[in-house]
């Protein structure tokens, strides 16, 4: 399974027909791992229910042990409806970002290193 993620993600195929784009490819990109294997990241969900579209996507890669939301979701503008589409601009993530990319390494570069010198 780890070779076909890379693979998705070094062709950009990661995550094809969803709603969410790109952003399969910016969370790998981004991802983080942890000194026990895990692996980090965050992404901007526009869900109710949290990764309700995103998770059979990572299904086929992941476990899925935690999901957690970066803020109350009542102060959420797009959830509770006072501005749609508020996350693509919100900085509520921002120090879980920062705090992310100080942590680990990176899961993009652990997981080629993996496959050096092999063809994906």
């Amino acid at each position: 399974m780890e070779e076909a993620l890379l693979h998705g993600i070094e062709d950009g195929t990661l995550g094809r027909g969803s709603v969410a784009g790109d952003e399969y490819l910016w969370d790998m990109q981004q991802a983080r791992v942890a000194h026990d294997g895990t692996a980090y990241w965050l992404e901007v969900c526009y869900c109710l229910i949290p990764l309700e579209e995103e998770r059979p996507y990572w299904a086929q890669y992941f476990e899925l042990i935690s999901i957690k939301d970066a803020h109350a979701r009542r102060n959420c503008r797009d959830l509770n409806g006072t501005e749609p589409w508020a996350c693509s601009e919100c900085n509520c993530t921002r120090r879980l970002e920062e705090k992310l990319q100080s942590s680990g390494e990176s899961f993009l570069t652990r997981l080629r290193a993996k496959f050096d010198g092999r063809a994906v």
